[in-house]
């Protein structure tokens, strides 16, 4: 089927892929070449996309190339301390300027024919100056490598090629209120554990994209092994009958974020302790600390948020969740080698290498005023966990490679992806203290399909 790049057939072909009526999505949108190519000239040229953290550059000159869409990019800390995001595609004869992962110089040089750019992009100058082999017709000041927008959030670095993009705090709308409670809780904010792990899967990101919203189901068959060995609560003969964890709130906002506020209690009652509907806000917090957080830390909260926040974060903590496209987080707990429950922080990155192929980024973070063994043991954990090879991840990322082969079938591409099993919104808790659309009980459908919507909006754009 070939498409016609019209915007009225963008919005008839969004309609046929995502059809609002009986919340179905053709089976096509997760291998068809057509669909991703309208996904590249839509949602990752227009949208901000995250890429990493300022951590991982500290120092001026420092940089990691990474990718926005299917176009390369290098992330730069500049002489002036600003972050700078710019193409990795040099403007004389198209050649890939940088070729590591990272590193740190002033200035970035081709090897084809030797233009070198500065640590912000612009143009340095070409070799033998005197012969002005970089011409006479462009001035030097236009000749720098496309420099992206770029905005800061509490470290995370996000960027988009569009040059008059949303607000950053329109792009992240209610879920704003939620992600503070998560990165912007403590005085000095947060720090990488080291590079992100990378492996690619042969899987279209979709499938992981929008998982990650809310997709609180899958944990009851597809991780039971993690529900056996008592990771999650309940026990190997109760699954399906308590349904550990799967009881909360789910949240999601009209952009396409979305996450799962799960009470501690759900899964650390033995914590928490039997007395816990009549503890107040602090002494829950006493109780369990947030994941990444000691008991010295918790007065640094009260001071970044507010007192909703801080009842959100205690009585019903956002622990997974997705950021619209292609990001995930999880904030939680999780068993170490020695059985007892570390806190686990991290972020993933679904990055699309193509129609079927996408690499998984996993940054681990901690307090940066964490003390040190603590941050010892929340990599070590985190990469037990949700790492490369990770106990959760081995599970995910073998359905996302099998879904994504399913599609390429003449019969399986015919099919839909249901997401029928409706909460709704007359369940928010009148007393609930955050925005956003809140769907509170049993995990199902909502968050998901509001991801869909948004992509379907972003693909008729």
């Amino acid at each position: 089927m070939i498409f016609q790049k019209t915007p009225d057939s963008a919005k008839q072909i969004a309609n046929e892929l995502v059809r609002e009526e009986t919340r179905e999505v053709s089976m096509r949108v997760m291998s068809d070449p057509q669909v991703y190519e309208m996904e590249m000239e839509t949602i990752f040229q227009k949208t901000w996309i995250f890429l990493g953290h300022d951590t991982e550059i500290p120092k001026a000159g420092d940089f990691v190339t990474r990718k926005i869409g299917n176009d390369a990019v290098i992330v730069s800390r500049a002489a002036s301390g600003d972050v700078h995001v710019f193409l990795n595609v040099c403007p004389h004869r198209g050649m890939r300027v940088c070729g590591v992962d990272s590193g740190n110089s002033a200035l970035h040089r081709c090897i084809y024919h030797g233009w070198a750019f500065r640590s912000d992009g612009s143009f340095f100058g070409a070799p033998v100056e005197r012969e002005q082999m970089h011409g006479k017709m462009t001035p030097k000041s236009e000749l720098g490598l496309k420099n992206a927008k770029v905005h800061i959030y509490n470290g995370f670095i996000f960027a988009t090629w569009n040059e008059n993009p949303e607000p950053f705090d329109d792009f992240l709308g209610d879920m704003k209120y939620y992600m503070d409670t998560l990165v912007a809780r403590t005085d000095n904010g947060l720090e990488v554990l080291g590079p992100p792990q990378r492996v690619r899967i042969r899987g279209n990101w979709k499938t992981a994209g929008e998982q990650s919203t809310g997709d609180g189901f899958h944990t009851l068959t597809l991780h039971r092994s993690l529900m056996e060995a008592g990771q999650m609560g309940g026990s190997g003969d109760s699954i399906y009958d308590n349904a550990p964890a799967m009881y909360g709130q789910n949240i999601s906002t009209d952009q396409g974020h979305g996450g799962r506020c799960i009470p501690p209690e759900m899964t650390f009652s033995a914590v928490m302790g039997t007395d816990i509907d009549k503890c107040s806000v602090e002494e829950r917090l006493d109780r369990l600390p947030p994941p990444g957080l000691t008991r010295e830390m918790i007065p640094q909260i009260y001071r970044h948020l507010d007192e909703g926040q801080i009842e959100v974060l205690a009585r019903s903590p956002l622990q997974a969740g997705g950021l619209f496209p292609n990001a995930s987080f999880v904030f939680l707990f999780a068993p170490d080698v020695n059985g007892e429950f570390v806190g686990l922080l991290g972020m993933h990155l679904f990055q699309p290498l193509g129609p079927d192929e996408m690499e998984l980024y996993t940054w681990l973070f901690a307090e940066k005023d964490a003390p040190e063994d603590m941050k010892r043991r929340m990599r070590a954990v985190g990469v037990q966990a949700v790492g490369s090879s990770g106990v959760i991840e081995q599970d995910d990322t073998e359905t996302w490679s099998v879904i994504t082969q399913s599609s390429k079938g003449v019969m399986g591409s015919r099919g839909t992806l249901k997401y029928q099993a409706i909460t709704g919104e007359h369940t928010k808790p009148a007393d609930w203290p955050g925005p956003g659309h809140v769907y509170d009980g049993f995990t199902k459908d909502d968050t998901q399909w509001n991801w869909w919507v948004a992509y379907k909006n972003a693909l008729a754009s």
